[in-house]
């Protein structure tokens, strides 16, 4: 269960970021609610997860799946770049995170 909590924070991670750009864009209320809840609902399944999980290998994890999510969002929903050596970096990003699952 904490492994699922550990990748239920990670989304909530990416939706944080993501509305941190819609943020960014349209500076109104719910874009302020949105972010909160998502950053909220990601520290409270962190928070979870490391309860039975070690802190090194949460935190890694959960950094891995916000940042390499978040650099998908941009390419798919903001049209940031798809060069090959984006994607070579992001799926080593994720690799280490499953390598990480795996020694754990």
């Amino acid at each position: 269960m904490a492994w699922a909590s550990l990748v239920i924070a990670g989304l909530f991670e990416m939706f944080g970021v993501s509305m941190i750009n819609k943020l960014h864009r349209d500076r109104n209320l719910q874009s302020v609610v949105l972010l909160i809840i998502g950053f909220g609902a990601s520290f409270l399944f962190l928070a979870y997860a490391m309860k039975s999980l070690p802190m090194g290998t949460a935190y890694a994890i959960w950094t891995g799946i916000g940042a390499s999510g978040g650099a998908i969002l941009g390419m798919i929903l903001y049209g940031e770049s798809k060069d090959w050596k984006r994607l070579v970096f992001i799926a080593m990003v994720l690799g280490a995170a499953i390598g990480l699952k795996l020694v754990s």
